[in-house]
């Protein structure tokens, strides 16, 4: 059975928090890089970091904790390999009320609700996490 990458990128983080580990190392790929890179420019995570170890390239993303409570609440994966969701920009909502985040697929890269509808792009809605 065909595992899904992504879903399985969000999966290890939640995982990460729920013991309270400081780190997580995902397999690298150049879209869950991309992901990582937004969650760290939307304030979800501390840092993020490309390493090599054992000749294998792994994104290293440090979590991020207020009062020992993981910065990241929950986490959706939308669209799915079985299951595709596109939506033009007019239809793209900001999850939990404005609380949360979308990453979205668009045409010129990854990008958040936000930066989607502002540039008027629609596109595959990756996922969701508050």
């Amino acid at each position: 059975m065909m595992t899904d990458p992504i879903s399985d990128m969000l999966i290890r983080i939640k995982n990460a928090q729920a013991v309270g580990h400081p780190t997580v190392d995902i397999p690298y790929s150049r879209i869950k890089y991309q992901i990582a890179l937004i969650l760290e420019r939307e304030g979800f995570v501390e840092k993020v970091e490309k390493k090599f170890r054992r000749n294998k390239r792994i994104i290293r993303i440090f979590l991020k904790y207020e009062n020992r409570e993981p910065k990241i609440i929950d986490m959706k994966r939308v669209s799915k390999p079985g299951r595709r969701v596109y939506l033009p920009y007019k239809k793209i909502k900001a999850p939990k009320g404005g609380y949360g985040v979308a990453i979205i697929s668009t045409s010129q890269g990854l990008m958040t609700d936000k930066e989607a509808r502002r540039r008027h792009l629609g596109g595959e809605v990756l996922c969701e996490i508050w």
